[in-house]
């Protein structure tokens, strides 16, 4: 995959390993909605950061080192 950025869809995330750890690390609420489920491939990073106020700069470099680590 490459690079991961804020237009990112939570569905193509999630396929970096390890990701979904980062995403939880962030409290992300989106994990354990039932309705992201239906929204995976439509909702960005950017989108979901902005409505529960968490910090996409930072989230991102985790997620990036992460894939990162998988090559």
């Amino acid at each position: 995959m490459s690079k991961i950025t804020g237009k990112t869809t939570l569905g193509d995330a999630l396929k970096v390993k390890d990701a979904g750890k980062v995403l939880n690390d962030f409290n992300t609420p989106c994990m354990h909605c039932p309705m992201a489920q239906y929204e995976m491939n439509q909702l960005t990073l950017e989108d979901i950061c902005k409505t529960y106020g968490l910090d996409l700069k930072k989230m991102l470099e985790k997620l990036n080192a992460s894939e990162g680590k998988n090559k």
